[in-house]
């Protein structure tokens, strides 16, 4: 394997690791607040995230760090054609993480309530975000012969997001967050947040079920897959599922046009391509000295921060 098919293949699994693990992160920010009937069931819905959550946002920075150091023609075009979605992601997302992290710090539940509701809005928000962005590049941008994407000023940037693919893609993104985080209380609560976990899942299925049949019928399977496990009260195999569905579909948009990254829309013929898009042979072997020393530790980091909070939060009232 070549160096530029290897740092694609890394480049896929950081973003195929990044939307796994923030996807489930948006759905508990909107279903908290929807589940929970008080400020404690509120409260404990949040912290099932409350330790992991920007953990799991360090993949961004390696998803868009990999991006730009390995395929910066790649890198270029995205931020060029999609410069105000990403823009928008990033205000989002610094709301976001305000909410998540004054929660706890203010006196009243009234404060409380409305960092709940500002973690509600904008986990909806970024998850409709993502999912229009992979949509518009499941069909490609408008590439010229140079690589570049073609118009100016605000229409280049806002027209791929009114499109079908970049609606329906918002619509799957904001449905598989919620299926991911009803799946992930479900695992991760006791008490009455966990039925309540479980029905939402249900509910949640057929809106994505309907939705995935308009984009590959095969991906059924895996819906009713997840289904199956829910209404089986396998909790771990149905965030399992879920979570494979969500990391199969990122790939499916990443890798459907191989070798091909990036779609032209004006003509195939100005598509981006691996090699085409990747960096000089000396700076990705350079990279690769650094991602052998970085990545791992990450990784270890990671996976001992979920072992450590691996147990499951208590959504119901304990007597004193």
């Amino acid at each position: 394997m070549d160096l530029p098919t290897l740092w694609f293949a890394l480049a896929i699994t950081c973003w195929v690791l990044f939307f796994v693990l923030e996807g489930f992160d948006f759905g508990v920010g909107v279903l908290a607040s929807a589940l929970g009937r008080d400020d404690h069931e509120r409260g404990a819905g949040v912290s099932t995230i409350g330790p992991v959550w920007d953990g799991n946002e360090v993949w961004l920075v390696a998803a868009v760090g990999v991006t730009f150091a390995a395929f910066p023609d790649w890198y270029a075009a995205l931020m060029s054609g999609l410069y105000l979605p990403f823009v928008l992601i990033l205000l989002v997302l610094a709301a976001r993480g305000v909410a998540l992290e004054f929660r706890g710090k203010g006196g009243t539940e009234a404060f409380r309530r409305w960092c709940d509701g500002v973690l509600a809005a904008s986990s909806l928000l970024v998850a409709a975000l993502w999912g229009a962005v992979l949509g518009v590049l499941a069909t490609g941008l408008a590439l010229g012969a140079d690589g570049e994407v073609v118009g100016g000023g605000l229409s280049r940037s806002l027209a791929p997001l009114v499109s079908g693919p970049a609606l329906l893609g918002a619509a799957l993104g904001v449905g598989a967050a919620l299926l991911q985080g009803a799946t992930f209380l479900g695992l991760r609560t006791t008490g009455p947040l966990r039925p309540r976990a479980r029905t939402a899942a249900l509910v949640t299925l057929v809106p994505v079920a309907v939705l995935v049949a308009l984009v590959a019928p095969v991906g059924l399977v895996a819906v009713a897959v997840v289904g199956a496990l829910v209404a089986l009260r396998r909790e771990v195999l149905a965030f399992a599922a879920a979570s494979v569905a969500v990391a199969l579909g990122v790939v499916a948009v990443l890798a459907a046009h191989l070798p091909v990254v990036l779609p032209s829309t004006l003509d195939p013929a100005f598509s981006l391509t691996v090699a085409g898009a990747a960096a000089s042979p000396g700076a990705l072997e350079l990279i690769t000295i650094a991602a052998v020393v970085v990545l791992p530790g990450v990784v270890a980091y990671q996976a001992f921060s979920y072992w450590v909070f691996r147990r499951r939060v208590a959504s119901e009232r304990v007597a004193s």
